[in-house]
């Protein structure tokens, strides 16, 4: 590029962050280590959850099997076909993960649920979320039992945070931090565009030095729970995860649909953000691209075109089928582009928000309650994805049975 993305402060302020978090080499190596079935079982154990993660492992032997379907109804796949991948979207912490795997077995003869190839959460990364136990026992249900390929936390720009954090954050960054006193212990990052209490629509309003808040996030929560998969929903952050994880492998992270990749235009402005930092083997930090609600099938497949043309690595490319009423317009449906999408040999992660339906507590007002409130509706927030599945699977065995390849969780197989 004619004009580089990062000045000479901006690397300096992140080099200095990932050096405080003990350098690119202990924090790869300490997300793989928590990543481990083994060891999440024994942190969670001590932190109250065993019992919970042993039933898990008895339901999910009770979940439905894939290879059951294919058998009765005698699925033959089409190579020439995209591959589907399936996403769904409010897996909302251990209560209503849990609460969702109970539902699948009591239904797995009358509606079978396959798990979904992968998760995606918008639970704000407090402390209390990421060091009680609460989001590694949501991980370890959803990867280490039910196989989910990928799960996807959002780190909120203005979750509050501890006040001596922030201090130290400015210490060790040479950068300063505009922000709001929540209490006694808590501020928060001063937000002054429309938007949640969490951060503008889950994190747009990233200004100044903000991202570097984002990455300590991100960093800190991934070391504690093993948690690889990230939203980013904005540009700078986007700039920001490349350069800083471009020597971490175990952090990836997914590019939300909020950041408005609508066109090919907007797409290649992307590509070249992620080619500026691109990893030695090719690959780079960003995992998948959410493409933009109002993209139809030709833009999806063009910028498909696009990502292999460009010879990057290990993206996928993601399509919402169902958004809630209060994320876009009422009605919302893609399951017809999406198959125009795979009819033309392009692959596609077909993602749902909703199932479609105006089911209490399916709105993106349940991401932002608060830790009490997320376990008090635990039951009832777990049959929202458990319909938002339930609805995956049926389109999924849809495409099944028009030969089209689909993934889902490895629990399902």
């Amino acid at each position: 590029m004619k004009y580089e993305l990062l000045s000479a402060r901006d690397k300096k302020a992140m080099d200095a962050l990932k050096k405080f978090h003990g350098g690119a080499k202990k924090i790869n190596d300490t997300i793989a280590h928590s990543k481990k079935f083994e060891t999440r079982k024994k942190v969670l154990k001590e932190k109250g959850y065993g019992e919970m993660m042993a039933d898990a492992e008895k339901l999910i032997k009770k979940f439905p099997k894939l290879a059951d379907f294919e058998k009765a109804n005698k699925i033959k796949y089409d190579k020439k076909l995209g591959i589907a991948r399936c996403q769904v979207s409010g897996f909302q912490g251990a209560n209503v993960t849990y609460s969702f795997m109970k539902k699948v077995v009591k239904t797995a003869k009358k509606d079978p649920v396959f798990i979904p190839a992968e998760f995606i959460s918008v639970v704000p990364l407090t402390d209390h979320y990421v060091y009680s136990g609460d989001l590694m026992a949501t991980l370890c249900m959803a990867e280490n039992i039910m196989g989910a390929q990928k799960f996807c936390s959002t780190n909120l720009i203005g979750t509050p945070q501890p006040e001596k954090r922030f201090k130290e954050l400015e210490k060790v960054t040479g950068e300063k931090f505009e922000r709001t006193k929540i209490d006694k212990i808590n501020s928060a990052i001063t937000l002054k565009n429309q938007g949640t209490f969490f951060g503008n629509f889950g994190g747009i309003e990233v200004a100044n030095s903000n991202h570097l808040v984002y990455l300590d996030g991100v960093t800190r929560t991934a070391m504690e729970t093993g948690g690889d998969f990230y939203l980013n929903p904005s540009w700078s952050t986007i700039v920001a995860a490349c350069y800083y994880a471009k020597d971490i492998p175990n952090l990836t992270f997914k590019v939300s649909m909020l950041l408005s990749t609508q066109t090919t235009m907007q797409f290649r402005m992307l590509l070249n953000i992620i080619n500026e930092y691109i990893r030695k083997d090719g690959t780079t930090p960003i995992y998948e691209i959410n493409i933009g609600n109002g993209a139809d099938p030709d833009t999806f497949i063009t910028c498909a075109k696009e990502l292999k043309k460009s010879g990057i690595k290990g993206i996928s490319l993601a399509a919402h089928m169902r958004i809630n009423p209060d994320l876009g317009m009422a009605g919302f449906d893609w399951t017809k582009n999406a198959y125009k999408v795979l009819e033309s040999g392009t692959d596609i992660t077909y993602k749902y928000e909703s199932d479609g339906t105006a089911r209490e507590l399916d709105t993106m007002a349940a991401y932002f309650v608060s830790d009490e409130e997320r376990n008090k509706f635990a039951a009832k927030i777990g049959d929202v994805i458990y319909y938002k599945s339930l609805k995956a699977t049926k389109d999924g065995m849809d495409f099944m049975k028009n030969n089209i390849r689909t993934q889902f969780g490895k629990g399902s197989l």
